[in-house]
């Protein structure tokens, strides 16, 4: 699998979000949220860096004017076309994931108050 295939992501935010909330265990979510972030930038990057490569054969193609390079233009361009759909779906992704982490977040902090009041009202 290379760079530019874009897969579904797993949903990683499944472990226990109490443990998240102090210290070491936060921290490991916000380095897995930024490990995330960046293998998402860094598969966008590079669809964007081929399509720019593939932008620039298409207007070598056109400036030639030899028809067997106009015609090769057709599939560069349902390339680039292709690797837009690809931009638009790991982008799609990454916003699933970070509004999943942002709830279960929000969550994990109203059941920690939830279960503080409730060891409070014990004593």
């Amino acid at each position: 699998m290379d760079d530019t295939t874009v897969t579904k992501p797993q949903n990683r935010f499944t472990k226990t979000t109490k443990k998240r909330l102090n210290g070491e265990d936060e921290d490991e979510c916000d380095v897995e949220v930024w490990e995330i972030l960046s293998k998402s930038f860094f598969q966008v990057q590079s669809v964007l860096d081929q399509n720019r490569a593939l932008i620039n054969q298409v207007n070598e193609n056109q400036q030639s004017k030899i028809p067997d390079n106009l015609a090769k233009n057709v599939n560069l361009i349902r390339e680039i076309n292709s690797n837009i759909s690809k931009v638009v779906s790991i982008y799609s992704d990454l916003s699933v994931d970070f509004s999943n982490i942002v709830h279960q977040h929000r969550a994990a902090i109203v059941n920690l108050r939830r279960n503080d009041r409730n060891c409070g009202d014990r004593s």
